[in-house]
């Protein structure tokens, strides 16, 4: 398993499908997963820090661990089956829960969980994007931005469809 870092969510044109991104902490890969429009958001929100005034189905569940006492230790995207992603809630106890990946990243950001993917996935669905020799850091960004709206130019789902 390699941890992942959230980078954001993008909307692929030209069919307006949410995409979040996923970034190998240490390494040159990405990982791209087509998600719903309601989990961007939430997604979004999330990364953003915007509270609604009342809170949506992430917001109740996180809070719902809480009060119950447990803690989220991790959240695990383990398979790769016929272009669909799948993922396990990891909680302070070691009961797992299978979910979505969507709604998973959205609870992790959250709960301020640690993000994993397991390494055949990432072998066979990141995409490596060599790091800058830049030091200027917006400029790395910047060129990081840029790289991936070249990235979701030539993709589509189809290139992780793998029958």
């Amino acid at each position: 398993m390699r941890e992942v870092d959230v980078v954001g969510v993008r909307v692929e044109m030209p069919s307006s499908q949410p995409i979040v991104l996923l970034k190998e902490v240490g390494g040159e890969r990405y990982l791209p997963i087509w998600i719903g429009a309601a989990e961007a958001s939430a997604i979004a929100f999330a990364q953003q820090g915007m509270e609604p005034p009342r809170p949506l189905t992430h917001d109740l569940f996180a809070e719902t661990i809480r009060v119950l006492g447990h803690t989220l230790s991790q959240v695990r995207i383990v398979n790769l089956n016929d272009g669909i992603f799948e993922a396990v809630l990891v909680f302070d106890d070691k009961t797992e829960i299978s979910a979505r990946p969507s709604d998973s990243i959205a609870l992790a950001l959250r709960t301020g969980t640690p993000v994993f993917c397991a390494d055949e996935i990432l072998a066979e669905a990141g995409i490596p994007v060599p790091e800058s020799e830049t030091a200027d850091d917006e400029v790395v960004e910047e060129e990081e931005v840029e790289r991936f709206r070249e990235f979701l130019d030539q993709v589509t789902p189809e290139d992780f469809d793998k029958s």
